[in-house]
């Protein structure tokens, strides 16, 4: 188990946790035991509170103490809800004389063109907050105005009057010569209060590019006091139940990083609980021997997707949070906040079990994406909620136990359910009951498909290609309805598929990237410069791991490089090699590999810019990731009647007790498998075996029960 946690450890435990919005899932792992999982609902007036409930009664229900974990590592929605619903701190910024409105203008790009009436998002900083200070380097790194200090402290006393909690700075081209902003900086921490939250772009986001630099630092600001105060509360709740092992958050990117670190940079966290579950699908697919997936996580409160080629994620750097439904932030800009730094790029949209059923103006009955949460929740749950969603219209069709959710911990409402789905939903649409419930499944899959679409179709990719990796608590539900709506023929369900991403979280590795701007003509830069560079970024990435604790040989390091032809706007990353031979020669050949592939051609006789160097920094966890029951479940099998298509009467279909059961390896449909933490759905037509990893493979084709409307 060394392999997983710092080398002077000595601790054997492990612990995932992510926290969703419905549920929040944890995953403990030990050496020469199974791995224990444990699912409560999420707590969203504290969710530090639910993560320390779990933890607690799982380790005193395995009769595990404390000081046998070595470290907790989790995924958080706090700072994307922050933005969502506009709760993040009071925020200043402090930029050069003549950019104070970068926010306002933004980019021109218009997320619904032909909307006359479209009104753009207000900036996270009130223009009255958005202070300006003399001073101007030269885009080549030069000063041609010298930094009045004079204007910062008025600015600074300014901001201080108004009671700001955090500051963001950002001047003009601070990313080649950031002498003037950490000046900057000094005096705005001399003058403002102690706790005050303060931020610099050289140190946020050292690129070019002035709107997305004083964007994604003024997010980092606007983050800043609320994720402080979430992870020094979380800290403390673990230290109540004497939990006192290393804490790590999740990032964006798909890496983790130790909270203290995090304290400085929330930005990078604004994703974090999409990017581990697909971390976990790729290392599972690819152990299956699959390389080409589309990721399906389904929870209470979304649906997300993601693609996945060659076993490798699909990443971003341009990024838009606060955008609403995401269908893919390569295809729909302009709607959120920018943030340029690394992400898995994950597709979402609000539709998950908790999604809530209504009408438009026009009669058109809609699914999300307004969640029932937790509490109430669903009508089902029976803890006071009204409003029908997708998990009583599952319950109605009979894809879920009437007897109750969780192994039967979680106790469900049947007959309450019905009534509401025939009164809200029937009644208006003149409809039975379970029409009502198939009309509303029918139209959650077709907003389903939409996301998978955005990662696929729209990208010039045919998704009957790939195969779906269905997970979260409702994906392996609605895996073969989106799969049929798409002409997939074959989805996998990984063992424990409803808390696979907290799992998954236990995969990452921990990492810390850098980028530095380096501007040049390839052919003009020598290879010795370039290579000082790489190793001098490499020491400053590798500096944080080394204060976490881990050893230089645990480190390694990974080289990038941002480039583009003369005269582009934007560039290609591509990785570097450093001890290759010609080192800028083989560069410029990766780009015009890398802009054939993206772009379908390349112009090599066109000079080639280098514009920023990349080193990520890692600490290399182990991508096994398996989540198995501690024993085998008595075997149990059920009879029930379940609605697989409109217009079709009701089947009945076997119900079993979790894939263990499954005889032979193999099962035919129509059957429901129930397991602790999801379920899963094999309609008539499709065919469920179990591998060798315990991944469920499920395929279209074969049938072992006449099915005839």
């Amino acid at each position: 188990m060394s392999e997983f946690i710092k080398s002077k450890s000595v601790n054997r435990c492990r612990i995932g946790v992510d926290i969703g919005g419905t549920f929040t899932d944890i995953v403990l792992t030990s050496d020469g035991k199974p791995p224990l999982v444990k699912k409560i609902s999420s707590t969203p007036e504290n969710y530090a509170s639910a993560v320390a409930e779990g933890i607690d009664a799982l380790i005193k229900e395995e009769h595990i103490e404390p000081e046998e974990i070595s470290d907790v590592v989790h995924a958080t929605t706090v700072a994307t809800n922050a933005i969502l619903e506009g709760k993040g701190a009071h925020t200043g910024l402090i930029t050069t004389k003549g950019f104070r409105d970068v926010l306002e203008f933004r980019r021109v790009r218009f997320p619904e063109l032909y909307n006359l009436s479209y009104v753009k998002p207000r900036p996270l900083v009130e223009r009255r907050d958005r202070l300006e200070v003399i001073e101007r380097i030269s885009a080549d790194g030069s000063v041609r105005v010298i930094l009045d200090e004079t204007s910062v402290v008025k600015a600074a006393l300014k901001l201080k009057g108004r009671g700001v909690a955090a500051v963001a700075i950002c001047l003009l081209h601070s990313y080649i010569n950031p002498t003037h902003e950490k000046r900057v900086e000094e005096i705005i921490r001399d003058i403002m209060p102690a706790g005050t939250f303060i931020c610099s772009s050289y140190d946020v986001l050292p690129e070019i590019r002035e709107y997305e630099r004083t964007s994604t630092t003024v997010v980092n600001a606007y983050l800043g006091p609320v994720l402080s105060h979430y992870l020094l509360q979380l800290r403390k709740k673990l230290n109540d139940i004497k939990v006192t092992s290393p804490l790590y958050v999740m990032q964006s990117g798909g890496g983790q990083m130790s909270d203290s670190a995090a304290l400085n940079l929330p930005a990078y966290f604004v994703e974090s609980g999409p990017a581990a579950g697909v971390v976990a699908a790729a290392a599972i697919a690819k152990r299956a021997g699959l390389e080409q997936i589309i990721t399906l996580d389904i929870g209470g409160t979304t649906a997300k997707t993601a693609i996945v080629e060659g076993g490798e994620p699909s990443r971003t750097s341009e990024y838009e949070v606060g955008a609403g439904v995401n269908l893919s932030s390569k295809l729909v800009k302009g709607a959120g906040y920018s943030i340029k730094l690394s992400f898995i790029d994950v597709s979402e949209i609000g539709a998950g079990g908790g999604s809530v059923v209504w009408f438009d103006d026009g009669g058109l009955m809609k699914v999300g994406p307004e969640s029932a949460g937790s509490f109430p929740g669903p009508v089902c749950y029976d803890l006071g909620g009204e409003k029908v969603t997708l998990t009583d219209a599952n319950l109605l069709l009979g894809y879920l136990n009437p007897m109750g959710l969780l192994g039967g911990r979680m106790k469900i409402n049947r007959e309450k359910a019905y009534s509401y789905v025939k009164q809200s939903v029937g009644d208006h649409l003149n409809l039975s009951a379970m029409d009502a419930a198939m009309g509303i499944f029918t139209v959650a899959v077709n907003n389903m498909v939409r996301a998978v679409k955005s990662v696929s179709t729209y990208r010039g990719r045919d998704p009957r290609e790939f195969t779906l990796v269905a997970f979260g608590g409702n994906g392996a539900v609605l895996a073969a309805a989106i799969a049929d709506e798409l002409d997939i023929t074959k989805f996998l369900v990984p063992s424990r598929s409803g808390v696979l991403s907290a799992a998954g979280l236990l995969a990452a590795d921990t990492t810390n990237e850098r980028v530095r701007y380096l501007f040049g003509v390839v052919g003009d830069l020598e290879d010795d410069l370039v290579l000082s560079a790489f190793d001098s970024l490499r020491v400053e990435a590798s500096t944080q791991l080394l204060e976490q604790g881990f050893s230089p040989t645990e480190i390694s390091n990974n080289m990038f490089a941002d480039l583009r032809y003369r005269g582009q706007a934007f560039e290609l990353t591509v990785p570097v090699h450093i001890h290759t031979p010609k080192l800028t020669e083989m560069m410029a050949h990766r780009f015009h590999e890398e802009h054939q592939l993206t772009y379908g051609h390349k112009s090599t006789d066109e000079q080639v810019e280098l514009v920023s160097i990349r080193v990520s920094a890692r600490v290399s966890k182990p991508k096994e990731v398996t989540v198995e029951r501690k024993a085998k479940p008595t075997a149990t099998f059920e009879k029930r009647m379940v609605k697989f298509k409109a217009n079709c009467a009701e089947v009945e279909t076997t119900i079993l007790n979790g894939r263990e059961n499954i005889d032979n390896k193999c099962i035919c449909g129509p059957v429901i498998i129930e397991e602790y933490d999801s379920t899963i759905v094999v309609p008539p037509d499709w065919l469920a075996e179990v591998d060798g990893s315990g991944n469920l493979i499920v395929s279209k084709g074969r049938v072992s029960h006449d099915f005839k409307c």
